[in-house]
This record gives C-alpha cells, sequence and structure tokens, in this order.
C-alpha cells in the first residue's frame, strides 16, 4: 500500500524542513532525491528513512557511501538518533564495492553523495538489483547534462533547497566569502603561459567542446592525429592547473589570514595533497587527505575537534559527510569550476550558532583560467566580496 505520509511520532527530526523533505519524497511514492545544501542534515533524513522503511516492511536496507570514514560515521548517525535496531538490518556499502552486487532486493536503498554514484561502473548497481523504495541525497544537482539527467530519470527530485536558502531559514549558519586575488612568482608565470599557449593550440586542432566532451574526444581518438591533439590537450589542461594549485604566494597568504585568527580553529582546502603538506608544513598544522592512514587521520581530527591542533589542512577527503565542528574560519587555495565541490567545502564551516558568521577566504591566482573556475563555482551563492588586494580584507 503507497504510504502518504511518514508517521511524525517516528520522524522526530530538528527542523520542519528536513520534516517537508521527507513528507516530499512519501508524497512521490518514496523513490526521489533531496537536494539540499551542505549542513541540511541530510545525513539525519537518511539515517530515519531507512529505519522508517524497515521497521515497517520487516526487509533489507542498503546505505551506499563514498568512503570508508563514511560508513562508520553513519553508523554512529544511526545510533545518535536512536536508529540502532535498524543497522542489524542495513547493509552500508561503498559504491566501488556495491557496483559487484547481482540479484539482490532492498527494502530501501539509500544514496549518500548520490553524484559519485553515478559514474557508468557504478551505476551498474541499479540496473542489476532491485528495491522498493529509492532516496538519493546530494548537496546540489550534477552539473555534467549526462549525469544530472540520469539522477532525474533514477530518482526524481522532490526535494530542493539551495545553501542560502539553508542560510536564510537559520538552518546552518551564515557566512561570508572574501575573494582574494594571488599573483604568481615569474617562474610559475612562464610556465603557466606556456601550458596555455598549448592548450590554446590544442583546442584550434580539435574545434570547439566543452570540457566533458573534449575528456570523451581524448579517450575516444583513433586517428594519431588526433590522438596527438587529444593528449596535447588534457596535459596542458593538466599542467595549467598544476601551477594555479601550487602557486607559492597562496602560502603566504594563508599565512597571513592565519595569523590573524590565533584563537580560532582554521581549516584550508588546497588542490593536490603534496600541496596540502606543504601548506600544513608552513602553517603549523596538520595535513588531512587520502596519503594518511585511516588511523592517521582519525588522530588528526581528533586533534583538530578537541583543539590540540587548530590548523586543519585537507584535499579532498573533507568535502563530503564529514562534520568538523566550532571551525569558524575556512581558507580555500584550490579550485575548479565545479559549484559542488564549493559547496561541500563551504559547508564543512557552518555548523555554528547563529550568532557566528563563518569566515571564508578564497585564494584564486589572478588573470588566469582559475580566476574563470572560481566566478562559475561561486556563480549562485551570495555574500561573495571580491577583492582587488590581501589588504582590503576586514578580519
Amino acid at each position: 500500500m503507497k504510504e502518504k505520509k511518514i508517521e511524525m511520532d517516528i520522524l522526530k527530526i530538528k527542523t520542519e524542513e528536513q520534516k517537508n523533505a521527507l513528507n516530499s519524497w512519501a508524497k512521490k511514492g518514496f523513490v526521489g532525491s533531496i537536494i539540499a545544501g551542505t549542513g541540511f542534515g541530510k545525513s539525519r533524513c537518511g539515517v530515519l528513512a531507512a529505519a522508517h522503511a524497515i521497521e515497517k516492511s520487516g526487509g533489507k536496507g542498503l546505505l551506499l557511501v563514498p568512503t570508508t570514514q563514511l560508513q562508520t560515521q553513519f553508523e554512529d548517525e544511526f545510533r545518535k538518533w536512536g536508529k540502532e535496531e535498524a543497522l542489524d538490518s542495513m547493509d552500508i556499502i561503498c559504491y566501488q564495492s556495491a557496483h559487484k552486487l547481482r540479484g539482490e532486493h532492498y527494502s530501501i536503498v539509500i544514496c549518500d553523495e548520490v553524484h559519485l554514484g553515478l559514474s557508468p561502473v557504478y551505476r551498474q548497481f541499479f540496473e542489476h538489483n532491485t528495491y522498493d523504495k529509492l532516496l538519493c541525497m546530494t548537496a546540489t544537482l550534477p552539473e555534467e547534462d549526462e549525469y544530472r539527467e540520469l539522477l532525474v530519470n533514477l530518482a526524481p527530485i522532490c526535494y530542493l533547497i539551495s545553501l542560502d536558502k539553508c542560510v536564510q531559514m537559520k538552518l546552518v549558519a551564515p557566512y561570508e566569502i572574501y575573494c582574494i586575488p594571488v599573483s604568481m612568482t615569474e617562474d610559475e608565470t612562464t610556465a603557466y603561459k606556456k601550458a596555455n599557449n598549448t592548450f590554446i593550440q590544442a583546442k584550434y586542432r580539435l574545434g570547439q567542446f566543452d570540457a566533458f566532451n573534449m575528456a570523451k574526444k581524448v579517450l575516444a581518438a583513433t586517428v594519431d592525429g588526433d590522438k596527438a591533439a587529444a593528449a596535447m590537450f588534457y596535459n596542458s589542461i593538466r599542467a595549467r592547473k598544476q601551477v594555479v594549485q601550487h602557486a607559492e604566494n597562496k602560502i603566504e597568504y594563508a599565512d597571513r589570514i592565519v595569523a590573524e585568527y590565533e584563537d580560532k580553529k582554521v581549516l584550508v582546502f588546497s588542490g593536490t595533497n603534496s600541496f596540502t603538506n606543504d601548506m600544513a608544513k608552513h602553517l603549523k598544522g596538520n595535513a588531512y587527505h587520502s596519503g594518511k592512514s585511516k588511523k592517521k587521520r582519525e588522530q588528526i581530527l581528533e586533534q583538530f575537534k578537541s583543539g590540540e591542533n587548530k590548523i586543519l589542512c585537507s584535499t579532498k577527503a573533507l568535502n563530503q559527510g564529514f562534520d568538523v565542528p566550532d571551525s569558524e574560519v575556512g581558507i580555500i587555495a584550490g579550485l575548479d569550476s565545479k559549484a559542488l565541490p564549493m559547496i561541500q567545502r563551504i559547508g564543512r564551516l557552518l555548523r555554528l550558532s547563529e550568532d557566528k558568521i563563518g569566515k571564508i577566504f578564497i585564494l584564486y591566482v589572478a588573470d588566469s583560467q582559475e580566476e574563470k573556475w572560481l566566478k562559475t563555482a561561486v556563480s549562485k551563492l551570495s555574500n561573495i566580496n571580491w577583492l582587488k588586494s590581501i589588504k582590503d580584507v576586514k578580519y
């Protein structure tokens, strides 16, 4: 029997909006996507939805997550919200393992950070298994047309709320973003110009394509001339990105910002693990990334939470699903053009009380592709302050 509404006494959720999100999902027949800005509480929605489905059907549930760290975190979430009994009937599996499943049936499937589960390999899970209910969750719609269309067909959007709307409704803390231009050294300028010239030449030879289609062309090229041009195009993009992501002056600027917040916890995001290590070493903080063991990452995160070390530098490992409390200052020193990573990183800083404003400093290389990436990534966000110099920052 199709249920019209999830019972209020089972939900017991913190906000009316979380309740609205789950009720919207229920009204759509329990197959749909919740698109909500980081900090909204999607993990709680997933836990309550899973527990509700299992309690009603007595069947088996599946929770798909992108990392092993999130497997552990979701187990804690079930206990936190008093739903530990549901764990006995839940499988919590990473996407990279779930696509190997065949012929399974689940009462409910929850897809956390679903944008990561839409690749051609991982989406095989949906082709080879069945389920009664499906809840997909992510911070924003995928930007690639193919993935966005796939998600909408797989699990139509039943609830959507932007990060800024979450702030307006006081579901997450307010924030201010300061975009600060960084200049390149002479050597960096030379390397960037060389890579950019190669990029232009390759693009001219291949014709006008957007980045997504160009990536497919690189993989599909069969003609020797096309293969060479495609490889040149791909390598030039990497070389150009390497220069801006490792710009030396970003470390100097980050140091100046950290010096203004000696008593605050500061979260720093870089573009590569090596630059994260350099940043952590210079700022006397800890580097948290995939190159560290699980045990070491847990130790580093605990030191940050306790205040033993107030500077935490990360690459991508903290983008998804991690709640890093009491972090009032953020520095983003590694960029691409996608809005999702930006929203996720901002969300790591918006777990504050309403009387605090998160300060986020974005360091970008001026007059480079990184500046264009940044303008795209923050185009739908408010409270953006474009500064002419780091001297213009009002701490």
